[in-house]
């Protein structure tokens, strides 16, 4: 039933997000590969998909998350499956122009570990 609510969560986030003005928002960044956000209703844990940053960048790639995607922000989800209970997706924000992952590489904080 979980994962049922989880799903119809997701669908509801990609299908609604363009037409509802109140789309989903970031409620926190616990880490570097973790967020959570929210649309009002429910909110929702996502790992962030192909992400892998050191130990030694943990606190440097949270603050640089911080930074440019703020308590509040709108943004976008493009979700890739579950792993223990956690939603991997790839969040952008809701222009589409910056996206989590690809921001963490750039900036030389993470290596993409997608798989092939």
């Amino acid at each position: 039933m979980k994962k049922l609510s989880k799903i119809l969560i997701i669908i509801s986030l990609i299908v609604f997000n363009p037409l509802i003005v109140n789309s989903a928002e970031i409620l926190q960044i616990k880490s570097s590969n973790t967020i959570l956000v929210g649309d009002q209703n429910r909110n929702l844990t996502i790992g962030l998909f192909c992400v892998d940053v050191n130990e030694n960048d943990e606190i440097e790639a949270t603050n640089l998350l911080k930074s440019e995607f703020p308590r509040g922000s709108k943004v976008k989800i493009k979700p890739f499956g579950f792993k223990e209970n956690v939603l991997l997706a790839k969040v952008f924000n809701i222009k589409g122009t910056k996206e989590m992952t690809e921001l963490l590489v750039a900036k030389n904080l993470s290596s993409e570990i997608c798989p092939s």
